[in-house]
């Protein structure tokens, strides 16, 4: 056994110098922010419970099944040393313990230490690459996962990845029950061409780009792009929510859509409805005029791209939300982080990359769609202004982007600045000139009286809030009439001629 080492934490407390060995390390500024911070990835226990070992024994399954971790023996909850006795023995008992109770073997180092004039144990445990690791006794085996700073029973969902990871393998790259004859990729194909001026041949290509199993089986990469996708779960819904949150004493959505296809379709789909319930203001400058988007377009693809291709498919019934409210955008897509940790608790800035789905990111480079180098968050932040930071949110089961709208609390109208122009909405009154999108709405109204405000959103390229407000401001004018219900009825235009 090598004599205890000086312990690198803190002196009665890790608010104090830290010391190991010979060496001295200055405090850290804002130590605890940064303890807080690790939390996934150490714990402390003021004793070795050896007659209750799955109390300290599912946080080795649970470092082991992750990016590893450290557990310090001798130390309380709120970081004070508090110290053990023959630590020798203890070393020895927790060794056995470990070779007993985890399964599979798993690596771990460890190191007596001194603190405050007290003996600890410090116990390493790297993160392995057969997993899962399983605590087994009392008749139970289970793998644990790290998920913020405790330790849990792995869910189904993450279970199955730590066995596909046991297996060096990835979701997108098992063999389906599909076969590349029952399936066309018509988009696919002409997307690939359209970026690249290449084409595809079957199967070579398909087999190299990791859509093949075999010369003629789909991998799920391969169905998630085939034009009829095979996969229930490949869906997004879309809601434009009535205020500031789900819901509404009146009105619960202002539209609402549900997209079940390949990933590309689920992309522009899902750009489209975006940009339908979005409005782009404008203002006026010596050379001409700047757009002013609610969110920025390139912010809000590459938060869907992510969302697409970095989600859990093997939970079963999932899909991706899109949530738009009136000062916010909520991208959700099914799983957390592929490691378990939590988003809000790292630094952007040096997030690692960590695919779940290589297969599928490597196809949608290909398409141009995305980056290879895992800067997609970064990308995000960077089309937003300073002083207005996109956030980021995740749990075991969810990843969470919410994207603030830059317009919000803006005076309504296509124009702000020094002179705002005209408004819609509530503040359209009943006099002064016809705008040129009531006009084309009348026009619309004229040729088809069944038209809903939905086309005429889709047709025109704006948000249906913005058909809705103009409606509203042609019926106070006494153009236009509603005759009947919001489903069965029909519009009717006064005669004559509308004149902006």
């Amino acid at each position: 056994m090598e004599p205890a080492s000086e312990c690198p934490l803190a002196i009665n407390s890790f608010r104090d110098t830290m010391t190991r060995e010979s060496e001295t390390y200055p405090q850290p500024p804002m130590l605890n922010q940064f303890l807080l911070a690790e939390a996934a990835e150490y714990e402390f226990k003021s004793v070795v419970e050896l007659n209750k070992p799955r109390s300290w024994l599912k946080t080795v399954s649970a470092f082991a099944n992750g990016v590893g971790g450290s557990l310090y023996f001798g130390v309380s909850d709120e970081g004070i040393v508090v110290g053990l006795s023959n630590t020798q023995k203890v070393v020895e008992q927790v060794s056995e313990l470990i070779k007993v109770r985890i399964d599979p073997a798993v690596h771990v180092y460890l190191e007596p230490l001194r603190a405050a004039g007290k003996d600890i144990i410090r116990m390493r445990v790297s993160g392995g690459m057969n997993t899962p690791y399983y605590y087994t006794g009392d008749g139970n085996k289970i793998a644990y996962y790290r998920i913020g700073n405790e330790s849990a029973p792995a869910p189904a969902p993450i279970l199955n990845e730590l066995i596909l990871k046991g297996r060096h393998q990835t979701f997108d790259a098992l063999e389906t029950k599909y076969r590349l004859s029952d399936y066309s990729f018509t988009l696919f194909e002409a997307t690939y061409r359209q970026k690249t001026s290449n084409s595809i041949g079957k199967p070579k290509d398909y087999h190299s780009f990791g859509m093949l199993f075999g010369d003629h089986t789909l991998t799920f990469a391969g169905a998630l792009l085939a034009d009829q996708c095979p996969i229930y779960q490949s869906r997004v819904f879309c809601t434009r929510w009535n205020g500031l949150k789900k819901g509404g004493l009146h009105v619960d959505a202002i539209d609402n859509d549900e997209f079940q296809s390949n990933v590309v379709s689920l992309l522009t789909d899902s750009m489209k409805f975006v940009r339908h319930n979005s409005s782009v203001k404008w203002k006026k400058t010596g050379a001409g005029r700047i757009e002013m988007p609610d969110y920025p377009p390139e912010a809000v693809h590459e938060a869907l791209v992510n969302a697409l291709v970095h989600r859990d498919y093997m939970i079963q019934g999932s899909e991706v939300h899109v949530d738009m409210y009136d000062d916010r955008l909520e991208i959700v897509s099914p799983g957390g982080m592929p490691d378990g940790k939590r988003i809000q608790d790292l630094n952007i800035e040096v997030v690692p990359s960590i695919r779940r789905n290589p297969v599928i990111c490597d196809l949608l480079s290909r398409l141009k769609l995305m980056e290879r180098r895992g800067s997609g968050l970064r990308k995000i932040i960077d089309k937003y202004p300073d002083n207005v930071i996109p956030t980021f949110h995740s749990t075991e089961q969810s990843f969470i982007v919410t994207l603030k709208n830059l317009n919000f609390g803006m005076p309504d109208g296509d124009e702000i600045g020094d002179n705002v122009g005209e408004s819609i909405g509530d503040n359209v009154g009943e006099s002064g000139p016809v705008n040129s999108t009531q006009t084309q709405i009348v026009e619309m109204m004229r040729s088809n009286p069944k038209i809903s405000a939905k086309a005429i959103a889709k047709q025109i390229g704006i948000s249906s809030r913005n058909v809705e407000a103009n409606i509203q401001g042609l019926k106070q004018r006494g153009i236009i009439e509603r005759i009947g219900s919001a489903k069965g009825g029909h519009w009717v235009v006064r005669p004559g001629d509308v004149q902006e």
